[in-house]
């Protein structure tokens, strides 16, 4: 059952402290928690409790508040539950109308907030959250030439696209290893169902779990294996594994039931089941790679991502195509399959035109989106596609376009450094989420926070601007200061902290 909140709006002079006084009105959580529109998205978040029997549910301003302080913050689930007990600023960001020191809610519920919360809405308050922040703090645009201005194109703006990964937590997958621990726990389904049919005299199957260990130790603890070592270990432990699911099959059909497996440990035998299929194909035809390969029993949802990057080739993850542009990043797919981010550049464009009324004067991305079929489709709606043109380089190439050239990348550097943010700053470089509709929400927040990184960093320096310009000694090197602020953020050529 879940009731709307009524005091979601509720100013901060009306939170009540034990002690007297009330909230700063200054404060950056009560700052963030007067621009988020709780309010809008509360009713698709009460479409996940259709029943109007049980308990009430935690608002949605608690769900939402609760994760963006765990990733803001950085700290872990039981922590940010603690963190929320001991602030008043934080008690006041979820919709507390008035602070206690008890416990808002057990740390588990953040696990189920991630499953209510999908990214899909993440990314609607996101879209929502910048109109707002654009009409709060609008950058300012360049002043064009008067030659430009008779020519001027109805197309305005930046636009930068890229795509990158974000590694779960996994330890870096090898087949020998993956299927070691299929072994374990095929040897500990086969002692879950042996005891069912104990008292029935029946003799228990041999597993060799003590040589199969053995074999798996003498090649993993080698430095560097040769390729015939380890296709021979690979061979053991395939066999190890198929004799355990035949005896798997023989205890079915001496009397024992899948019932007694809990739901993780069933998962887990359909998961190994597919995961023996898979290496044995692998195996049999000499290939190294395979459609829908599982690397992780515990999550097998999670795909090999062929990065190409300097030291990471591969990575283990959700494959993200994203946008920036003045200086606020959208998440725009989200996948666990490998895909081909150029396909990605029509939808984002478009995007970028519903939500802003115009299309992008220019659109900054690598290589790979540089198509055929991508330039002729930005040309028809005159947009410039940063990069050479096709076809044989020029012999003598202008200062004009080597300056383009060279501005371009300037300008692309900047999704590269909301990337770099996403995964030093925030936690974007390792997800630590289990499920797949958890880790996307964990994904989706980690944009979420970083635009209202964003903008509170804008209304600080706005704040720095005011308060020191009238002094007569450091009011000018503050506003020198503030002003290279606002020309790097224009520019989008900053890496965020």
């Amino acid at each position: 059952m879940y009731k709307k909140a009524e005091l979601a709006s509720s100013p901060p002079s009306e939170f009540e402290l034990p002690f007297g006084g009330r909230l700063s009105a200054d404060n950056r959580w009560v700052k963030m928690g007067e621009l988020i529109p709780w309010s809008e998205f509360e009713s698709e978040y009460a479409e996940n409790f259709p029943t109007e029997k049980g308990a009430p549910a935690k608002s949605f301003r608690m769900a939402l508040g609760s994760l963006i302080i765990k990733e803001k913050l950085g700290i872990s689930d039981r922590e940010t539950v603690e963190q929320i007990r001991e602030n008043p600023y934080l008690q006041y960001f979820i919709g507390q109308s008035s602070y206690s020191n008890e416990l808002p809610f057990d740390p588990s519920l953040l696990v189920h907030f991630r499953q209510r919360i999908s990214w899909n809405l993440i990314k609607k308050v996101n879209e929502r959250l910048v109109e707002k922040m654009r009409s709060i703090t609008p950058v300012k645009t360049e002043k064009k030439k008067d030659s430009d201005a008779k020519n001027e194109s109805p197309n305005r703006g930046k636009l930068i696209i890229d795509a990158t990964c974000a590694p779960a937590d996994i330890t870096y997958p090898t087949d020998l290893g993956l299927l070691n621990k299929a072994r374990v726990h095929t040897e500990k389904i086969i002692d879950i169902l042996y005891k069912q049919i104990k008292e029935k005299n029946h003799k228990k199957p041999r597993t060799y779990r003590n040589l199969a260990r053995k074999d798996y130790l003498a090649v993993a603890k080698q430095r560097r294996p040769t390729r015939n070592k380890r296709r021979q270990a690979i061979k053991k432990q395939l066999q190890y594994i198929k004799r355990n699911l035949a005896h798997i099959e023989q205890l079915i059909d001496l009397g024992a039931t899948l019932e007694s497996l809990n739901k993780k440990q069933y998962k887990t035998l359909l998961v190994l089941t597919e995961v023996y299929r898979q290496q044995q194909w692998l195996f049999d035809n000499n290939k190294q790679s395979i459609e829908n390969r599982i690397v992780s029993l515990s999550q097998p949802h999670i795909r090999p991502i062929v990065r190409g990057k300097a030291g990471k080739s591969v990575e283990f993850g959700a494959k993200l195509s994203a946008s920036c542009f003045e200086g606020y990043v959208f998440l725009d797919r989200m996948s666990w399959d490998n895909f081909n981010e150029s396909g990605d550049l029509k939808a984002q464009v478009e995007t970028y035109h519903r939500f802003t009324g115009y299309y992008p004067e220019s659109v900054h991305a690598d290589r790979i989106y540089r198509t055929r079929e991508n330039r002729a489709w930005c040309k028809e709606r005159g947009i410039r596609i940063s990069g050479p043109p096709l076809g044989r380089p020029p012999a003598n190439v202008s200062k004009e376009k080597k300056k383009q050239a060279l501005e371009d990348e300037r300008i692309r550097n900047a999704i590269e450094g909301k990337f770099g943010q996403g995964k030093r700053r925030f936690s974007l470089d390792r997800i630590m989420a289990k499920l797949d509709n958890t880790s996307q929400t964990a994904i989706a927040i980690t944009f979420l926070v970083m635009n209202l990184s964003t903008w509170w960093r804008r209304v600080f320096c706005v704040f720095l601007c005011r308060s020191w310009k009238t002094m007569p000694v450091f009011g000018s090197n503050i506003i020198c200061v503030y002003n290279l602020l606002r020309l790097r953020q224009e520019k989008l050529i900053f890496n965020s902290a």
